[in-house]
């Protein structure tokens, strides 16, 4: 049967999805309700319906970001969106993430019910049959693999895995969308103790997802881009003649000169007094 995944806040909605919908007979049950994204995300993460009724106005969530999250992690995975949000153009942007059917609070049993019947043509046309074994295509999981070790330092994931599942969708509009996301609050905060589970927190992903997704869209990991980013401000910094390179390193997130000094000779093919000295001048 497929599997199915109700999450909102207002209780009496979650129960009506769970009972008036005659999930049976279309093939379906309901695996697990949640009241919140947070929630939300532990279930589907947990179960991995093929099926998901959502609202995307709840605390404590953004909810496009959440939306292209999961579809772009479980790319097999249909989405319908319940809510009493009504504004045009942010239903548009969810139907371009993914989402198969945008209803608005309160629906009818017969827009809920199309929904459903859509949805499960999505997936048939995927080849998901919607087996009991909870094998179907796309929906297996493999244990990540590590990248290998690098120093220590904020930024540096020592296990950052590079493989996730099949049926992700890489270079979905969902994926995009979370791969400008990603870029953005790491070019907010790269002044802080930075790590690649920061990040994936932020725009509803996991680790491996976020770090395969980087990895395709930009050619480096998230330590590398982020270096890059810290490096890059440095060099801005370093213009200043009365900014120490040590108040620089600091101010652009690295815990001590040394590693900073490595880094940027690294990146840039020379020290960073070098580079003040013979870019800018003294």
């Amino acid at each position: 049967m497929y599997k199915v995944a109700i999450v909102d806040d207002e209780p009496v909605i979650v129960r009506g999805l769970t009972k008036m919908i005659p999930w049976e007979s279309y093939n379906c049950r309901v695996v697990g309700t949640a009241g919140d994204g947070q929630e939300g995300m532990k279930l589907i993460r947990e179960q991995k319906p093929d099926i998901l009724i959502s609202d995307i106005c709840m605390p404590g969530i953004d909810g496009l970001t959440m939306i292209a999250g999961m579809k772009s992690e479980f790319g097999h995975m249909q989405i319908t969106i319940l809510t009493g949000f009504r504004d045009f153009d942010y239903a548009q942007q969810a139907i371009r993430l993914g989402v198969t059917r945008f209803l608005l609070k309160p629906s009818k049993m017969d827009e809920l019910e199309e929904a459903v019947r859509v949805m499960i043509e999505n997936l048939e046309k995927q080849g998901i049959t919607g087996k009991e074994d909870g094998t179907d295509e796309g929906v297996g999981e493999n244990t990540p693999k590590a990248e290998g070790n690098r120093e220590g330092e904020e930024g540096k994931e020592k296990a950052e895995p590079s493989e996730g599942k099949e049926g992700e969708e890489t270079d979905s509009p969902a994926s995009c969308f979370i791969v400008k996301n990603a870029l953005a609050y790491i070019e907010e905060n790269y002044r802080e103790k930075l790590k690649l589970s920061d990040v994936a927190d932020q725009i509803y992903v996991s680790q491996w997802h976020l770090s395969k997704l980087l990895n395709k869209h930009t050619g480096q990991n998230f330590s590398e881009i982020l270096n890059t980013i810290r490096i890059e401000k440095a060099k801005e910094l370093l213009k200043d003649p009365s900014l120490r390179i040590g108040d620089i390193a600091e101010e652009v997130g690295f815990l001590d000169v040394a590693h900073f000094s490595r880094v940027f000779k690294k990146q840039a093919g020379i020290s960073a007094n070098e580079y003040r000295n013979t870019k800018l001048g003294s």
